[in-house]
């Protein structure tokens, strides 16, 4: 099946609280639990990646009223940082995971930055150590380790683990 992204809008906002609060249940899903998916926190990330990033959407392929996938990045505050897309969040509701609905709307947001944003060198994420699969995905696809936050996360059973910047170069960026 071939997914298709779009450029999301303010009207997807109901949606993409959906999807995240499906995505929190499970284990793994994205860095939050349910309760810290609020309207704020997805109007606040809807309304800055739409303005200094980029938000994508997947529509259900059998239902245009739901959303199968959402990934988004935003530019962060300081001017000398303006070459940089980071706090990038990606989730995929669970009956569409392992199915490339990742990949789709990953190389998707990729390709939109190489042919429309030139302006953005860099992008950022973050990913715990434990997540050997989405680790080994980012590095596929161009996306470098650059360093480690040792003791960032604490896990439900009281364990830490690090947390691992990464990066991906846009090829096409100019000054």
């Amino acid at each position: 099946m071939t997914y298709l992204p779009r450029i999301a809008s303010l009207e997807d906002e109901s949606k993409i609280l959906t999807l995240y609060k499906t995505v929190a249940r499970i284990s793994g899903g994205i860095a939050r639990i349910e309760s810290e998916i609020t309207e704020s926190y997805i109007k606040n990330n809807l309304e800055k990646s739409l303005k200094t990033g980029v938000c994508l959407v997947i529509p259900h392929p059998e239902n245009e009223k739901e959303l199968i996938a959402e990934i988004h990045c935003s530019k962060l505050e300081p001017q000398l940082f303006k070459h940089t897309l980071s706090d990038l969040t990606i989730a995929v509701h669970p009956d569409f995971q392992g199915k490339g609905v990742g990949k789709a709307i990953f190389m998707h947001l990729l390709n939109h930055i190489e042919n429309s944003r030139t302006d953005i060198l860099r992008v950022e994420l973050i990913t715990r150590e434990s997540n050997q699969k989405a680790i080994t995905f980012y590095q596929k696809i161009g996306f470098k380790i650059e360093g480690r936050f040792e003791n960032k996360i604490i896990n439900p059973d009281g364990t830490f683990e690090a947390d691992l910047p990464m990066a991906w170069m846009n090829k096409n960026f100019k000054i």
